[in-house]
């Protein structure tokens, strides 16, 4: 056991909900807290609205068949200010336990035959100004917390992030998507059929959509895999 292994040991390991003490390996959120922001009912895969039976969609949206966003929890019920932490404050420690629900999500609708397991990850990609500016990719940490969960392959090769756009934050899904605009670029040879997109958090899906939109130019099945989602009001309801 290293120093920082036995500093690590040695400090209180709290909940940053109910600041009560978490168990090792446990750490960020007990298991009381993170339950109760998780989604406890079926929920529709393309707009996140409450179902009686899961099923990939909605009535409304079996019309559209919109891009299958899986997320374990809603952005709004409880959990979306921890996620918003990793990205503005660096706070990191609630990442393994929000990463191990979304892949109990994965694993839940691959055994009702709703989802099939995509060849590899690929995280939502940051212009190299940002990265430099926030010194890294949430996009990327959520992505090696599955690839280590099951053993899928990250790729980050392919898709670039050529234009350097406004935050998306505040801007209204008309602005987001103008924002977004040919942002976005995928070389010619990347080989790969199914693919999951992988991102913090789903709010409009103005992002999701513009690089599925390049993807599935060529046919590339795409499914997109967050954190949460942050779905219009009233759907879940």
């Amino acid at each position: 056991m290293n120093l920082m292994q036995l500093l690590s040991g040695s400090l209180p390991n709290r909940c940053l909900m109910c600041h009560q003490s978490i168990d090792l390996p446990a750490k960020g959120l007990c298991a009381v807290c993170l339950d109760s922001g998780l989604y406890h009912q079926p929920i529709c895969l393309g707009c996140g609205c409450g179902m009686q039976i899961q099923t990939r969609f909605c009535g409304q949206c079996m019309k559209t068949q919109p891009l299958n966003v899986i997320a374990p929890c809603s952005y709004h019920k409880g959990l979306g200010e921890w996620i918003g932490l990793i990205k503005y404050q660096r706070q990191f420690a609630v990442l393994p336990a929000l990463s191990q629900a979304l892949v109990g999500r994965i694993l839940e609708l691959e055994a009702l035959g709703l989802l099939q397991l995509p060849q590899v990850l690929v995280p939502v990609s940051l212009h190299p100004n940002r990265q430099r500016e926030r010194g890294f990719n949430q996009a990327w940490l959520i992505a090696d917390a599955i690839h280590r969960q099951l053993n899928i392959p990250i790729v980050t090769e392919g898709l670039a992030r050529t234009l350097d756009t406004q935050s998306q934050a505040g801007l209204t899904g008309k602005q987001r998507r103008q924002n977004l605009s040919e942002a976005f670029t995928l070389t010619n040879d990347f080989p790969y059929q199914r693919i999951a997109l992988i991102d913090d958090v789903v709010t409009t899906g103005a992002t999701a959509k513009e690089i599925a939109g390049l993807f599935e130019k060529r046919h590339i099945h795409v499914q997109v895999w967050c954190l949460a989602r942050a779905e219009a009001p009233g759907v879940l309801d």
